[in-house]
């Protein structure tokens, strides 16, 4: 059987390391807050380019202060992608705000910004692209928009860690960049985590306030926070493998080539990605009309695989009381009952890889006889 994900062999390859750093936690008698907390955030808004890191408790949280450091209330609007984890949506919901999707560009899965002006109104204050599986958004494109009509600019960056955009890793293109340590993802901690990069010394003091009930200084609380910390413990496990990623992520890359050779005449639609993009490939994701049966064989022959994601966030209960038509956002519908992840992980071997590309064939051409 060849897993979708290992979660367990990244500890296993950085056993010592990490042993090592969950002890000196534990032994420092420092669980909130505190220098592995300051030294994580220091490292990691270096690698994003960025001036400032903020460490929050989940990825959500890092959407949902972001925003309200951004102003981001009842009444107001924020244009996300159709096409997205349901976190995108919830995050404006929990400011009070309504979420206004805007359909993907077909090939690359991320927002569209053909769309995007059509969708603003007086009421509109951030544009929210996310940038999905792992592979940039066209922030040049988001951002001449945004400036054009006085608007900021959140990225959703959970799926996209070390993620280049025309050379320079996202981390600061827009206002700020959420971000998710959640265990599956390409930096991923032991439980739950989250961050914040931004360049706006604002946004920055404003999310560490709200991040701790809406205090700087113990005791004296400035406005109504939040309990929403990244523990010393996560931080420093993310700061071990903050030390790997590249090198797990060129993995990752690797293996999306293997998949782009070894599948381009299997008359499947796979991904595509612009020039001026370099992905890392947090997940590999392929589209056939018949998914369903195709992950049915693909399981049958023992190969792991996962759909990202089975219902667009406008046909989720959580929001049926915007009453969306069932016809609405076709590309978000349609591509949830097309789309199929295989196996990616810096822990695939290439004999796993080459397992994976012979299963997908077999089931394809299984697939298209029936």
């Amino acid at each position: 059987m060849i897993n979708f994900l290992d979660l367990k062999a990244p500890y296993l390859e950085l056993k010592d390391e990490l042993d090592e750093a969950i002890a000196r936690v534990v032994s420092s008698g420092w669980f909130i807050g505190g220098s592995e907390l300051d030294q994580f955030e220091a490292e990691y808004a270096t690698y994003c380019n960025a001036n400032h890191a903020i460490g929050v408790a989940n990825g959500l949280d890092a959407l949902h202060l972001a925003l309200r450091a951004m102003g981001v209330g009842p009444g107001d609007e924020v244009i996300v992608p159709s096409n997205t984890y349901i976190a995108t949506w919830l995050a404006v919901s929990q400011c009070g705000a309504t979420p206004v999707p805007v359909e993907p560009d077909v090939l690359t899965f991320n927002i569209d910004p053909e769309l995007i002006e059509a969708a603003i109104t007086k009421r509109t204050k951030v544009i929210l692209p996310v940038h999905l599986y792992g592979q940039p958004a066209d922030m040049d494109r988001i951002l001449a928009i945004a400036r054009k009509h006085g608007l900021r600019v959140l990225e959703d960056g959970a799926q996209a860690h070390g993620a280049r955009y025309k050379g320079e890793r996202l981390g600061a293109h827009g206002d700020a960049v959420a971000w998710s340590f959640y265990p599956g993802k390409n930096l991923g901690a032991m439980g739950d985590g989250g961050a914040v990069t931004t360049n706006d010394p604002q946004i920055a003091d404003r999310i560490r306030v709200l991040r701790n009930y809406g205090s700087r200084v113990k005791y004296v609380n400035e406005t109504q926070g939040y309990n929403s910390r990244l523990d010393p413990l996560q931080a420093a496990i993310l700061r071990v493998k903050l030390a790997h990623l590249d090198i797990w992520n060129a993995r990752r890359s690797d293996i999306a080539l293997c998949y782009q050779q070894g599948l381009a005449n299997s008359g499947l639609k796979l991904p595509q990605v612009p020039d001026w993009a370099e992905p890392v490939w947090h997940l590999y994701v392929l589209r056939h009309p018949e998914r369903d049966a195709l992950q049915q064989a693909l399981t049958d022959a023992g190969v792991g695989t996962l759909i990202h994601y089975p219902i667009p966030p406008h046909l989720q209960q959580a929001y049926a009381h915007s009453n969306w038509a069932q016809a609405a956002f076709p590309l978000a519908r349609s591509m949830a009952d097309q789309v199929l992840s295989l196996p990616m992980g810096p822990a695939l071997t290439k004999e796993d890889v080459c397992a994976v590309v012979q299963a997908v064939q077999l089931a394809t051409k299984a697939v298209c006889r029936q």
